[in-house]
């Protein structure tokens, strides 16, 4: 992992208050603002080091500079595409309060993305993993709940970890909070509801301690199961990350014959564009029964 040069004094109170406005204005995560300090601190660093002093000294011809710096230091495309939109955003910020004139990232060209297919576990091997994780002690009843719940609801990670005991018992939807606070409600199908509630009567109460509150999952010490741990969980049952049960509960909504717009929905898309790259799983999946059924394939 690249160490991130620190910020130099000159970039500090302009960096620190956009930041500041971006929680508020965005409502980004922390995490995400993390990320933005990151990526401006390795940019203004770099200014610095080229003997700029001051956020108006910028030019364009130092942001494409700094692009193909990222690039003989072999960043992914994916990567320098995103520190170059902070970078233009950080400067549209700058223009709109009036301490520049210009955005000299605005012309900056956008490097394209990679297009990667999204990864979606084949459904018998969704059944026969969960079937597998049969008995009743306490890690196992979670662990098969935490599993069911992301195939169910087809939520991230984030959202699974912050859920609370009431938000889910005896629920058939669930109200989860996604990116930007964007509240949305997902269902939760019977073989879920029932692993949660398996888990909720013989499988939390052995495990909890004051510490977890009244949040639903709960740790091998008693507290909160975090992210982190969450995912340990999905890697250790599943062989694979939680986002996969995402991908997975899109792509067989949309073999099923479910509604873009539905499933745009569901996951908590704010773009419809964003949904429609499971349309190409579902064709690859489509294209690859055919030949594998079809006599004159």
């Amino acid at each position: 992992m690249r160490s991130i040069p620190e910020l130099p004094s000159w970039a500090q109170q302009p960096v620190e208050g956009f930041l500041v406005r971006q929680s508020s204005q965005r409502n980004l995560s922390a995490h995400s603002l993390a990320a933005y300090g990151r990526d401006l601190s390795q940019f203004m660093a770099f200014c610095d080091r080229a003997g700029i002093e001051a956020v108006q000294n910028v030019d364009r011809k130092t942001v494409r500079r700094f692009v193909a710096y990222l690039d003989t230091l072999g960043y992914a495309r994916r990567s320098i595409a995103r520190k170059a939109s902070v970078v233009r955003v950080f400067f549209a910020d700058q223009a709109r309060r009036g301490e520049i004139l210009v955005n000299p990232a605005d012309l900056l060209a956008r490097p394209r993305r990679p297009r990667t297919l999204p990864h979606a576990l084949p459904q018998r091997v969704i059944r026969d993993m969960l079937d597998s994780l049969e008995g009743v002690e306490p890690v196992v009843l979670r662990d098969r709940a935490i599993l069911e719940f992301l195939y169910a609801a087809g939520v991230r990670v984030s959202e699974l970890a912050e859920l609370r005991i009431d938000e889910v018992r005896d629920r058939e939807f669930v109200r989860v909070a996604g990116k930007g606070n964007r509240e949305r409600s997902v269902p939760l199908g019977r073989p879920a509801r029932d692993a949660v509630d398996r888990y909720l009567a013989a499988g939390r109460p052995a495990l909890a301690s004051p510490a977890a509150g009244d949040y639903l999952w709960v740790g091998a010490r008693g507290g909160p199961l975090g992210t982190r741990s969450i995912r340990r969980v999905v890697r250790n049952r599943a062989a694979t990350f939680p986002h996969a049960f995402r991908h997975s509960f899109a792509t067989h909504l949309l073999e099923g014959g479910a509604d873009l717009r539905a499933v745009q929905e569901l996951l908590g898309h704010v773009e419809l564009a964003t949904t429609q790259i499971y349309t190409a799983v579902t064709r690859d999946h489509l294209r690859s029964t055919y030949e594998r059924s079809h006599p004159r394939a």
